[in-house]
């Protein structure tokens, strides 16, 4: 494990000294394809009112008011389903519907699917070998991960010390994890490791020759209508498996559906029910910080009895109640990493006490359903501030004294943006990137650093145009309602959804403050604009969402168990600070400072 902690002690250092460019050792080669690009139409789950499948429109309109509401869940779609009906369903602006989203560790339960397939097909057992599967030949790992089972793969419970930070050693996932000393025999204790299921991707790509997304396009995603999905593949080209998968929330919800119903789509078995059954049921206990209900086979248990939920990080869930015929898909970009989280706990106060649903039909409730629809649609078009629905933008009635200071505020915009308008500063510090930390990271897709940035305002339009290496990226920035662009990070394309607001700080400068969502992830880069008097200077001050507590907590968990004892402490006396701390303020919230290019510059 030496290689891999130096490896990281090296990364560390690189992002802590402002050093972004070719630093990984990893090989990068560009993967992600447009959402735009062969797009096709997917399947879809028939609508009904929820009076008619036994739930109240007010519950569920209350549900989303409260989780999109509360600013720590920054929600982006919610999808509840019953008797395989949608009953209601919301994206929140500027995220919108039908667009895929990164589903993190929620993918997880898909690869756990993909090894009941094979099992069902008589090719591979939980007590299988995984060395002999993989037909290493390695002494190093045949002394250490000698009686490895496929079964502790999926029950993380495998001790293998070689985990999520490892793979920024090099492009031999595979012989890392292998190779890595074991922390405890196999089977003894659940320990949550992302590589885990990586090795189940490999396992089935050495069974099958086809890589996991190969092997499950007649399987999984064409009977089930799942036509728009990428899964990223590592650089030797087996697919991620714990992570990487980007499907829309519709999609995902078909996922947990599908095991709702034991393994049976559109009358055609896909997965047996004796997998489904094992597939959901407690096989090992939780920590209870990350979930006290247990786990199955890449399943997270849940809080009511039977229930059970398809778990990624910073909010991405299905969670799925078979004695509810109910199931529940959501996207987040909230701070916080497992089950046990806030979302969640919104879910479970609503579906797990008392009797969210009857068995037959409600009596019709015509001003509940339109309360529903209308939240349902004003979601769609309003930001969220603040943990509350913008009633400031969007078209809704304004009178009196509130519509002067609408008026005031637009002609103040139009006088910024004109004032800004051909402006391009040079900036000091490169090392900021306009991909959040988490992006690059997860992605292996490190900034070369912004160097100019300049402002325009075109035919009614404002721009925002950073040069970032070879690249320039031109974001439209709406006001009051987000203005999608799509832009490239060193060659994949990402869909922003860009807001703008003119203010003042406490100095009475200009302040253009810009919240870019990412449509197709958990995260937001967010940037304060600070001008002189002039506009001769600016001050660009980054900051990203979910940011400083989900680093400090992920960085902490992760850094303890990987680095030898003493190393965080050398860290600490060399940077004079916590590392975690440190990482926030260098690349989570950097302050990069501007001049006023001249015509010659």
């Amino acid at each position: 494990m030496l290689r891999e902690q130096l490896a990281v002690l090296e990364l560390l250092k690189n992002l802590i000294r402002g050093k972004t460019e070719g630093i990984s050792r990893v090989t990068y080669t560009p993967q992600k394809p447009s959402f735009y690009e062969g797009r096709r139409e997917s399947s879809h789950f028939p609508r009904a009112v929820p009076e008619a499948e036994g739930v109240s429109s007010r519950l569920l309109a209350d549900f989303i008011r409260e989780a999109a509401g509360d600013r720590r869940t920054d929600l982006h779609h919610v999808m509840v389903l019953r008797h395989g009906r949608v009953i209601a369903e919301a994206s929140i602006a500027p995220y919108q519907k039908d667009v895929w989203h990164a589903s993190y560790s929620m993918c997880k339960s898909v690869v756990g699917m993909a090894v009941g397939m094979l099992i069902d097909e008589g090719k591979l057992r939980l007590e299988d070998k995984v060395l002999k599967l993989l037909e290493s030949r390695s002494l190093l790992a045949g002394l250490r991960q000698k009686n490895l089972t496929v079964e502790q793969l999926l029950t993380m419970s495998t001790g293998v010390a070689f985990n999520e930070l490892g793979i920024v050693s090099g492009d031999d996932w595979v012989s890392g994890y292998l190779q890595s000393p074991a922390k405890g025999a196999p089977g003894e204790k659940f320990e949550y490791n992302s590589m885990n299921t990586y090795i189940l991707s490999a396992v089935v790509t050495k069974v099958t020759g086809e890589t996991l997304t190969e092997y499950l396009r007649p399987r999984l995603w064409e009977p089930l209508g799942i036509r728009n999905v990428f899964w990223e593949a590592c650089p030797k080209g087996i697919t991620k498996g714990g992570w990487g998968l980007f499907i829309t929330t519709e999609d995902a919800a078909k996922l947990g559906q599908l095991y709702l119903q034991k393994g049976v789509w559109n009358g055609k078995r896909l997965l047996s029910e004796e997998w489904v059954r094992a597939a959901t049921e407690k096989h090992i206990e939780t920590p209870e910080s990350m979930g006290p209900y247990g786990y199955g086979y890449q399943v997270w248990m849940g809080g009511r009895p039977g229930s059970y939920t398809f778990n990624g990080m910073l909010g991405q869930n299905v969670v799925v109640y078979p004695d509810l015929d109910m199931v529940i898909a959501l996207n987040a970009g909230s701070d916080e990493l497992f089950q046990n989280c806030i979302l969640l706990n919104i879910v479970k106060k609503y579906f797990e006490e008392g009797s969210p649903a009857a068995d037959t039909a409600l009596p019709a409730d015509p001003a509940g359903r339109r309360a529903l629809l209308d939240l349902e649609r004003a979601l769609s078009v309003r930001p969220v501030w603040g943990g509350e629905v913008s009633r400031e933008h969007g078209g809704w009635p304004v009178r009196g004294e509130k519509r002067c200071r609408r008026k005031n505020r637009i002609l103040e915009e139009e006088r910024m943006k004109r004032f800004l308008d051909g402006r391009v500063y040079l900036l000091s510090d490169c090392h900021v990137g306009l991909a959040p930390l988490v992006l690059q990271v997860f992605h292996n897709n490190y900034t070369e650093g912004i160097r100019r940035a300049a402002f325009y305002y075109e035919r009614g339009r404002f721009y925002l145009a950073l040069e970032e290496g070879e690249t320039l990226h031109r974001i439209q920035v709406g006001f009051g309602r987000a203005a999608v662009s799509e832009v490239l990070l060193r060659g994949e394309p990402y869909l922003l959804g860009t807001t703008g607001e003119f203010t003042r700080d406490e100095d009475g400068r200009t302040v253009l403050k810009v919240d870019m969502a990412f449509l197709e992830e958990a995260v937001r880069r967010r940037l304060k604009c600070v001008f002189d008097e002039k506009g001769e200077t600016i001050e660009m001050r980054w900051d990203e969402l979910p940011g400083s507590r989900m680093i400090t907590e992920g960085l902490g968990a992760l850094l303890g168990d990987s680095l030898r004892p003493g190393i965080m402490e050398a860290l600490k006396e060399w940077t004079g600070a916590d590392l975690p701390a440190i990482l926030v303020e260098r690349t989570v919230r950097p302050v990069a400072a501007g001049v006023l290019a001249r015509d010659d510059s």
